[in-house]
């Protein structure tokens, strides 16, 4: 554990923006363990906020203390990921105790940095007070710009969606018309935020089009669109794997597509050179039908664990052959849909590298006996 103390001296100081301690050994009380530096009277201290069950517990410490309370906590968790101003550190810890510890550095605007008051309050990018026409139309806000507390879960969730937005907008041109694809937008309420977030807060010139099955929603959401005056977002009716009105897009949007129709999304916004993908998939059976594996059948025997294994591997699939198309490809977690209780999001912006992990990708398939719908479709 020496390597792991060393590593956390470096860590708490003033360029540490926050830490998780996640994947806890045992199924006890505590979830989960969230670090971040605050100053108190002037003195840098590292304010402990610990999940347990349903009760958060706060606990400031200054560095020394804060090290020696991180490698006590370690002895419950298996994973700590630290972000810091331009570095990216992640603390792996094994059954048998061994420490693999993993640093990446990153590029960060230099306007980041830590939020070091103590009492903080969440700086929502769509705020109270607010005049935003969709959300008083959704019920999420009153006319008086006063968020509706029994709804207030739709509104963090909506802010949520934007803070993805944020971060990938330096890979989005400032000059020049960006279009941007949504498809199975639904009630589109994430459609009208984000072209309210890029258009009327941001400044961008956008053209989003969504596209869903429902001729009814379509028509509704038409007439949402000319109400608020969003001359360029307008709405289709029309099948995600026949769609073919693009030739090229900035980016491709894809929220609770059910099973395979999110592999034509991703195909598509792959072949029409995409620079960001946002998909949070729907329900995926397709792998759920052709996962075996003589090995794992004691726990593939639980239709609710193969349920959700074969989900989990569809997903990293899918990230795994985006990497291999020429993008990162991250899976992050998201807050549930309205439509679906999965809450994964895969986001992927096109760097033109493409991973040399086709290999690995065939062994997998092999193993779990799969053939998912992205692999043939890329």
């Amino acid at each position: 554990m020496t390597e792991l103390r060393e590593c956390l001296k470096e860590v708490f100081c003033i360029k540490l923006l926050a830490a998780v301690l996640s994947n806890p050994r045992t199924a006890g009380e505590t979830k989960k363990v969230k670090i971040r530096p605050v100053l108190r009277q002037d003195v840098l201290c590292f304010q402990f906020e610990e999940h347990r069950g349903k009760q958060v517990f706060h606990e400031n410490l200054e560095a020394e203390e804060a090290i020696e309370r991180t490698m006590e906590w370690m002895e419950f968790f298996r994973q700590m990921q630290i972000d810091m101003e331009q570095q990216s550190v992640t603390i792996l810890v094994s059954k048998k105790g061994k420490v693999t510890i993993r640093k990446k550095q990153v590029k960060r605007p230099e306007s980041v940095k830590a939020d070091l008051s103590h009492n903080r309050e969440k700086q929502y990018i769509l705020k109270e007070g607010m005049d935003i026409p969709f959300l008083r139309d959704l019920g999420v806000m009153t006319q008086e710009g006063k968020i509706v507390r029994s709804r207030f879960d739709k509104f963090r969730q909506i802010n949520r969606y934007l803070e993805f937005i944020e971060d990938i907008l330096p890979k989005l041109q400032k000059d020049g018309e960006i279009t941007i694809l949504d498809f199975g937008c639904g009630k589109s309420y994430l459609t009208f935020a984000l072209y309210h977030y890029l258009h009327e807060m941001k400044k961008y010139d956008i053209r989003i089009v969504g596209l869903d099955l429902k001729e009814d929603v379509i028509r509704h959401c038409n007439e949402l669109a000319q109400k608020y005056r969003y001359e360029k977002l307008r709405f289709l009716t029309g099948d995600i794997a026949q769609y073919d009105g693009m030739t090229e897009v900035d980016m491709v949007v894809t929220l609770h597509a059910c099973d395979t129709a999110t592999d034509y999304a991703l195909e598509k916004a792959v072949r029409w050179n995409a620079k960001v993908i946002l998909s949070v998939p729907c329900c995926q059976h397709e792998l759920n039908r052709q996962i075996h594996n003589d090995i794992l059948e004691p726990i593939l025997s639980y239709g609710l664990i193969k349920e959700r294994m074969a989900a989990l591997v569809t997903d990293a699939l899918r990230a795994e052959y985006l990497k291999k198309a020429g993008y990162d490809a991250q899976i992050l977690e998201f807050i549930d849909m309205e439509h679906t209780p999965k809450n994964i999001l895969i986001r992927a912006v096109k760097t033109g590298r493409k991973a040399q992990n086709q290999d690995k990708i065939k062994a997998c398939e092999e193993f779990l006996h799969v053939k998912p719908a992205i692999g043939r479709l890329l």
